[in-house]
């Protein structure tokens, strides 16, 4: 069974609407933060947010707001929550996953994940608690609403709680593809997809993933052009992953 299909199980007592935005956002924070893409995680965890908050608003009141209308004071729509009498619904909905949610929120708006100028450079532990976060509340979902027995439940939850190994590694100026199993041009799309709105030198890419001819690597990158996975600019021996170079990547993720 894949994860895809054991988190549909685990969260089958979720409405369809919500359960499939829920793992949607997850499993898209999960990716960014896992590719280096911090900036990005931020984005995706505030959906995270969004879409949790919605599912907890239609629990525990009947009511949620629209997809697709704002969210403005987020943190006074989690407080809303806490202050439903009990009877509403258990305190880790009404109290506990809020409570994350806001910090969650607060975190990725007020530190914006991405930092410039003299802050300091918190980028990869702000989106990694975000990360570790997003665990946490979907770990409590599944252990309120799962549909599978409670062996397979806890299985699930320390699998979710388990922490992911990168798939990329920043070490000494060079990037190194963790992943086993990859053949070249899989290797060349993930180390683009963690630069993803970067052009990275052709040269930088065939050292990064150790290809032992700059030729031969040549014709890699001709082969991930005409597929339009890549934009292969051979004037200034450049490189930049595509749209549907960015799909692949996170469809293999998706697993």
């Amino acid at each position: 069974m894949t994860d895809a299909i054991t988190l549909e199980g685990a969260l089958d007592g979720v409405p369809a609407k919500f359960r499939s935005r829920l793992i949607k956002s997850y499993r898209e924070l999960k990716a960014a933060h896992n590719a280096g893409q911090h900036d990005t995680a931020g984005l995706r965890a505030g959906r995270l947010c969004e879409v949790t908050l919605r599912f907890l608003q239609q629990e525990l009141t009947g009511a949620h707001v629209p997809f697709g209308q704002q969210m403005p004071a987020f943190a006074n729509h989690c407080a809303k929550l806490e202050q439903l009498p009990k009877e509403r619904g258990n305190d880790s909905l009404r109290v506990m996953l809020p409570r994350a949610l806001s910090f969650m929120y607060t975190l990725r708006n007020k530190r914006g994940i991405g930092h410039e100028g003299g802050d300091v450079d918190a980028n990869e532990i702000d989106s990694a608690t975000c990360v570790r976060m997003a665990d946490w509340c979907l770990c409590e979902l599944i252990r309120i609403y799962h549909a599978l027995s409670l062996e397979e439940a806890q299985a699930l939850l320390d699998t979710i709680s388990e922490r992911q190994v990168p798939d990329i590694w920043t070490v000494l100026g060079k990037k190194r593809v963790l992943r086993s199993g990859l053949g070249y041009g899989d290797k060349t799309l993930l180390l683009l997809y963690s630069e993803i709105e970067t052009a990275v030198p052709m040269e930088d890419l065939c050292d990064w993933i150790e290809h032992p001819r700059i030729r031969d690597y040549r014709k890699v990158l001709a082969t991930l052009h005409r597929r339009r996975l890549v934009e292969y600019d051979r004037e200034s021996e450049t490189v930049l992953i595509s749209p549907l170079g960015i799909q692949a990547v996170e469809a293999d993720a998706d697993g």
